[in-house]
């Protein structure tokens, strides 16, 4: 009987080192360019809508995966909802303020009621 060996550890290292720096270098690619292009208006814009196109996208898929499982869900889904809102607007825009106290509604809902 032959055992296989795993590949070798110069090998992991080898794919590890390439791994990391192409991890690296496309974090690190955006806020290079983002430098020379602050002024842009592409980038002013964006600075306002992708936070509010990612929490939507999150808000989506979590509702989506609440509402389908739970059809009661909804009742407490969407109060918490209009709370993250409500503070996101009234709060000056805090995304981890307004989504933390959302979460807390919402689990203070599901488990008081």
């Amino acid at each position: 009987m032959h055992l296989t060996t795993g590949p070798s550890t110069p090998y992991l290292l080898s794919v590890l080192a390439i791994v990391f720096t192409i991890t690296l270098a496309l974090r690190a690619l955006p806020f290079a360019v983002l430098g020379r292009l602050r002024g842009s208006a592409v980038v002013r814009r964006l600075a306002v809508w992708m936070p509010v196109g990612v929490l939507a996208i999150l808000a989506t898929t979590a509702l989506h995966g609440t509402v389908t499982t739970d059809p009661h869900g909804a009742r407490y889904a969407l109060p918490a909802v209009a709370v993250t809102i409500g503070v996101h607007l009234g709060l000056g825009r805090r995304t981890i303020l307004s989504v933390g106290i959302g979460t807390a509604v919402y689990v203070v809902l599901l488990n008081a009621l």
